[in-house]
């Protein structure tokens, strides 16, 4: 897939990330209080969590898809792991606010909500676990921590929702047939949605982290890159090789041993030329070769 063209797919599912939590976000908000529903709410908030996620994930996209320059040598891909980052924390944040509301609600005397908050959240599903499939198989096709994580930020609301609307039917059920401690399952299922979102914010943010400390891919994951250097004539022995993951791309750090008795010239070229066949593969932005002697 073409440098822009990957841009382009990632800033538009971004957009209606950031469109769509906020129709559901306000649709959620107005059904919770008119329908006296707090695991609703706490729904609503979520999504309005995931508004301000989907543009974190736009603004860290457009700032990716910058090309280096004198200060980023290694490009901006980073900014994608930064955006990730930034939409756990959110998510973290929401799942406590969330938790703590829906504590304190029992020591307060609730109402059952109403039968609207049912209709509303069903709805909700539907639509969230339509945007996480759409994103999360975009992210996977092209190479998105940040696109990934937003595709989670609508499965977590999909699994709040779920969690919402067995609270809030067991509350309704509750109310038609008198038994009163059956409305608590409303903050109930808020306090299980707040303890999901921080489950989900937790996993999602340890892994963008280990991302963006400039981890090195695993050996066995490197094999490939190995396989091509190999077969550029003139390489007598691969010395070390190093890929780092830098957002959607890799730069790869590569030492090599040729025939110590060959000119420099000819060395250079062989030089370009394993970094010519490793940049063939898209997921390769830069190659960076050390040449060294060989020795017995």
């Amino acid at each position: 897939m073409e440098h822009n063209e990957r841009f382009k797919k990632a800033e538009f599912a971004a957009l209606v990330g950031v469109v769509g939590n906020i129709v559901l976000a306000g649709l959620k908000a107005w059904a919770g209080v008119v329908a006296n529903s707090r695991a609703l709410v706490a729904d609503a908030v979520h999504s309005a969590s995931d508004v301000a996620g989907s543009l974190a994930v736009y603004i860290g996209l457009r700032a990716a898809k910058q090309p280096p320059d004198e200060d980023h040598p290694y490009g901006h891909g980073k900014a994608e792991n930064i955006a990730a980052i930034i939409v756990a924390v959110l998510l973290l944040i929401v799942g406590f606010e969330i938790g703590k509301s829906s504590f304190q609600a029992f020591f307060e005397p609730i109402q059952a909500p109403k039968v609207l908050a049912i209709y509303v959240v069903v709805f909700s599903i539907i639509v969230k676990e339509i945007m996480f499939r759409y994103k999360y198989n975009l992210g996977k096709r092209i190479k998105s921590d940040a696109i990934i994580v937003n595709a989670y930020e609508h499965r977590s609301d999909v699994f709040s929702s779920i969690a919402a609307l067995i609270g809030i039917a067991g509350a309704v059920l509750g109310g038609y047939i008198g038994v009163d401690w059956l409305v608590y399952l409303d903050p109930v299922a808020g306090i299980v949605v707040a303890i999901m979102i921080i489950k989900i914010s937790w996993q999602l943010g340890s892994e963008s982290i280990h991302n963006t400390m400039d981890h090195v891919m695993h050996e066995e994951d490197t094999e490939e890159f190995r396989e091509v250097v190999l077969t550029v004539p003139g390489v007598m022995k691969i010395d070390s090789l190093h890929a780092r993951e830098h957002g959607h791309y890799v730069i790869i750090d590569l030492k090599i041993s040729v025939d110590p008795y060959i000119t420099v010239e000819d060395g250079h070229k062989i030089g370009k030329n394993v970094k010519a066949k490793l940049v063939e593969n898209r997921e390769v932005q830069d190659v960076f070769v050390h040449i060294n002697p060989y020795y017995e």
